[in-house]
């Protein structure tokens, strides 16, 4: 079955197009210049996935408020400002398929938009008194960037096993999915327990969504029919390469880390390293840990079965398990 974005917004396309011109709103800004990069990057926005999951977690409990379009805010504020950061930090000149921002404006500026972007999520918050929100949102940003260090401080020796590697994606990707479904709980409902629950359905739904992206190096290009191996020539640590490198000798382990380390721009050594990882059955590994992740996601939101928001919310998860790119 094949899913849609669009179908999936459907309780929620009244809250996704007022938070489309609320968002415009919070990041304008009188200094040209500014106002300038901030229209750039909304205007070249992804598809949507974090105001949708704080939207559709708040009408599963209740109905949505100005406090959770104000947490839907903060989350994409605190994000980009993340993006905009990560881009001069890893010198990418493209995001989303567009220049980046550092691209266009150079690096001083783009640090300083996204301190700005920073800064605007913050008094957003404190100035509507929203503390739990900024809470919920500021706990995830410190374990994105905890999880950024400790996968370039593993990254130099390779050596991270599966239980590592979890710890990464838990802080690097699921923390800021747990946030909005925490978020959007919380906007509508103050009952801890249940808060917990959705936040747990949004960290468990996170580490779905990012070992889908590890299996998508093995995916073929368009272009040479072949798997691309981006994360290989990256020299990232993936799911499928970790169980592969856990299954074998010494010997094969040392040539397989010595070739990502030395050559992981030689094409053929490469291939080598990616018919390693698909002959050990990483890939098959990794996509039934990527769906037990999912169905565990799925059977926690289980008993709050019944509204509309409740189907979108099941099919979004499948959504991530399922997406092509």
């Amino acid at each position: 079955m094949k899913y849609s974005l669009d179908k999936i917004q459907e309780p929620i396309k009244e809250q996704m197009d007022s938070f489309e011109f609320k968002f415009r709103e919070f990041m304008k800004s009188p200094v040209p210049l500014l106002d300038k990069i901030t229209h750039y990057i909304v205007k070249r926005k992804g598809k949507q996935m974090r105001p949708m999951f704080v939207f559709l977690t708040a009408e599963l409990l209740g109905k949505t408020n100005e406090s959770t379009y104000r947490a839907a805010s903060l989350i994409e504020l605190l994000h980009t400002a993340t993006l905009v950061h990560d881009d001069v930090v890893d010198d990418s000149m493209e995001r989303r398929g567009f220049f980046s921002v550092n691209a266009l404006w150079k690096n001083k500026i783009s640090v300083l938009v996204g301190d700005y972007l920073l800064s605007k999520g913050l008094l957003l918050s404190v100035d509507n008194n929203d503390f739990e929100l900024l809470r919920l949102v500021s706990n995830s940003v410190r374990e994105m960037s905890e999880g950024e260090l400790l996968q370039i401080e593993k990254a130099r020796k390779l050596d991270i096993d599966e239980s590592v590697y979890f710890e990464i994606i838990r802080q690097k990707t699921a923390s800021l999915i747990a946030s909005c479904c925490a978020c959007g709980a919380q906007s509508v409902n103050s009952e801890k327990n249940t808060i917990e629950i959705l936040r747990k359905f949004g960290e468990t739904t996170g580490i779905a969504f990012q070992i889908k992206d590890d299996l998508f190096d093995f995916g073929n290009s368009s272009e040479t029919g072949k798997p691309t191996g981006i994360d290989l020539k990256e020299k990232k640590m993936t799911l499928p390469l970790i169980f592969a490198l856990s299954q074998s000798s010494s010997k094969i382990k040392s040539e397989m880390i010595g070739i990502i380390k030395n050559y992981s721009e030689d094409e053929k050594k490469v291939e080598k390293v990616i018919d390693f990882i698909l002959n050990s059955g990483g890939i098959n590994y990794s996509t039934n840990k990527m769906l037990a992740f999912r169905d565990s996601a799925l059977q926690s939101i289980e008993p709050f079965k019944g509204p509309p928001a409740y189907q979108s919310l099941v099919d979004l998860v499948m959504f991530t398990t399922e997406r092509t790119k």
